[in-house]
């Protein structure tokens, strides 16, 4: 039999509560390879993204600044131009999701095929 679990064992101030790049995020990481190279505008962002909608990229872009993980450059020009960069905060995510890309590459057929067995019951 295992150990019962603690239900103290999360402490309420526990930083991962708050932690702004979770694996579930789906647009996240994206949007960090994407600014990988270097500062882009919505539109250049969109490209890549294609399944994203604009409400929802505003809204990954507006709590990625917030969290400091890229800031928002308004340039004062007629017409108004604004680019996305990764700031040092943002850049520290790259070796993370190296990790996940590696680790997807190694066990991705035995994710699908756990998932087809799932499915198949």
């Amino acid at each position: 039999m295992t150990t019962p679990l603690d239900p103290e064992m999360f402490d309420p101030m526990c930083p991962s509560s708050v932690l702004p790049f979770r694996i579930g995020d789906k647009w996240t990481g994206m949007v960090v390879r994407c600014l990988e190279q270097g500062p882009r505008r919505f539109g250049e962002l969109r490209g890549p993204l294609r399944g994203v909608t604009s409400k929802v990229l505003s809204e990954t872009l507006r709590a990625m600044e917030r969290d400091g993980l890229i800031r928002r450059i308004a340039y004062p020009e007629n017409p108004p131009r604004v680019e996305y960069d990764l700031t040092p905060l943002g850049r520290s995510l790259l070796p993370l999701l190296d990790a996940a890309r590696a680790w997807s590459r190694e066990h991705l057929p035995e994710l699908l095929r756990a998932r087809q067995a799932y499915d198949a019951d």
